[in-house]
């Protein structure tokens, strides 16, 4: 079995699709957005060593170049995380996707399914065709988190074992998503296209950035990949200064008069459910 690196395990969500589910974070991403909420998931650990002896807990010690993490020891203050220079974690558990169904299978009664996510998950096509395989047998659902950027239509053996995908639409043009991600919009929306025509869509995803992208011309393009589709909403998701790198921080939070006037866009355009967060 394949062993990737797992951020993080989150035992139950209520935003990571329907119900409630159990949401795993792998490490490694190939975008770089600018304003990533979570970009401690973006690179893996160099073994630089600089979180080691800022560990409060001394959770953290470098040994032949690699940082060993204590989960035992661990508070969980995340001071190894705001002091990487590197947009890594040292906390990851590398794991195949045996141990990882292990792991979450006594939330089973409680939950509705599983979500991956990043990161991004998509990179690791065989361990999530591994791990779904499990929880489908298990009766469970597979959604995906997704940033598109990944071509899923090359990978049948996996979208035959997923679910619903949810992928992010973050600038309406290639201009815009470059300087956002540093990559083009074409092969998300070419994923949102192929994945609600297989109905395998849930939802699709937008941050809204102020004076940084135009954001009426995404939601357009975004409501014009799903309104053909009643049954895939739209989440328009504010953004906020929580955990985003320090140029962003100077970036204006979008106000719920934007908010709503976007969302209002994306329903004249026929988008059937527009979700706002």
């Amino acid at each position: 079995m394949e062993q990737v690196f797992i951020n993080k395990i989150i035992p139950f969500s209520c935003v990571d699709g329907f119900g409630n589910r159990t949401s795993i974070f792998l490490q490694g991403c190939n975008q770089d957005c600018q304003y990533c909420h979570n970009p401690e998931t973006i690179h893996m650990c160099t073994g630089c060593g600089a979180c080691v002896s800022v560990c409060p807990e001394k959770a953290l010690t470098l040994s032949d170049g690699r940082v060993i993490y204590d989960p035992k020891k661990c508070c969980g203050c995340d001071t190894c995380l705001h002091t990487c220079p590197n947009d890594a974690s040292p906390k990851t558990q590398r794991m195949d996707a045996e141990m990882v169904f292990k792991q979450i299978e006594p939330y089973f009664p409680f939950i509705n399914g599983i979500t991956t996510s990043g990161g991004e998950c998509t990179l690791y096509p065989d361990f999530l065709t591994e791990l779904y395989q499990m929880v489908k047998s298990a009766g469970k659902t597979t959604y995906m988190d997704t940033n598109g950027q990944v071509p899923l239509w090359d990978f049948p053996e996996l979208l035959e074992v997923t679910d619903q995908t949810m992928i992010d639409l973050k600038a309406g043009t290639n201009k815009d998503h470059i300087r956002l991600t540093g990559r083009s919009h074409e092969l998300p929306a070419e994923n949102i296209r192929q994945m609600a025509n297989l109905g395998k869509l849930y939802e699709i995803r937008t941050v809204i950035v102020p004076d940084v992208v135009d954001n009426l011309n995404t939601v357009e393009l975004g409501s014009q990949l799903i309104a053909g589709y009643p049954n895939v909403r739209y989440k328009l998701i504010k953004f906020r200064h929580y955990g985003v790198r320090t140029p962003f921080l100077k970036i204006p939070e979008p106000s719920d008069e934007m908010m709503e006037a976007l969302g209002q866009a994306a329903k004249n355009m026929g988008v059937k459910e527009v979700l706002i967060v």
